[in-house]
């Protein structure tokens, strides 16, 4: 994908990392907000490293001062987006609020909260569908994206284990880590559908079904 970059010192000779200066932090997020743009626009397969310096006005050696490479500068926005994602989780599976807001059968209202909030962001989803078929090609990039995807559905999980007293699994889930894997997988298909159609509502109304059917257990 991207050629093999120079190699440079990422600690300092006492081992410990270096500093992170406000000026340092401000190149690397201009880097991550251009590269995103150009991942979005371009496609990631067909971006080069100079393609995001030119969009965010840096020369290489800045680039190659914060990332090795353009898949370590993915890595860092997919890390991005997972912490955002996990955030939009924790704040929707929270079961004090379901409770205070709550009309009707309090996961019914975490259910409303997670279709209403979680990140789906048309251009996020072209730049994450196309590195997901470059990862196909490549086990080591593959293994290391599953890896960032761990985190997800680790966050759904911790918040399902949370919100347990409210839930009625049907039997074909199973358990919270059950669950907790299917409801990445609505979202993974839920944002295919959006990719297809353009239609946020749309998607956020299949959410709610797709969610309320995996955690809640249909009436006898």
């Amino acid at each position: 994908m991207s050629s093999p970059t120079p190699a440079r010192q990422r600690r300092r000779p006492d081992g410990a990392a270096p500093r992170v200066t406000k000026r340092r932090g401000r190149t690397r997020a201009r880097l991550l907000a251009a590269a995103f743009e150009v991942f979005a626009a371009k496609g990631f397969g067909r971006v080069r490293i100079e393609d995001v310096c030119e969009a965010a006005g840096y020369t290489r050696g800045a680039f190659y001062s914060n990332f090795d490479s353009l898949d370590e500068l993915f890595f860092a926005l997919y890390d991005e987006r997972a912490d955002l994602i996990a955030d939009q989780v924790t704040a929707a599976l929270s079961v004090e609020g379901a409770v205070e807001e709550a009309a009707g059968p309090p996961i019914q209202a975490i259910i409303e909260r997670v279709a209403a909030t979680l990140l789906l962001d048309r251009d996020w989803l072209l730049v994450k569908t196309d590195f997901l078929l470059y990862a196909a090609r490549d086990p080591a990039v593959a293994d290391r994206l599953a890896a960032h995807r761990d985190r997800l559905r680790t966050a759904v999980e911790q918040r399902l284990h949370a919100a347990r007293a409210w839930l009625a699994l049907p039997p074909a889930i199973g358990d919270v880590p059950g669950a907790a894997r299917a409801v990445v997988a609505a979202y993974d298909g839920v944002t295919i559908q959006l990719l297809l159609d353009g239609d946020l509502p749309a998607a956020r109304a299949w959410l709610t079904r797709l969610l309320t059917a995996l955690l809640t257990r249909a009436r006898e």
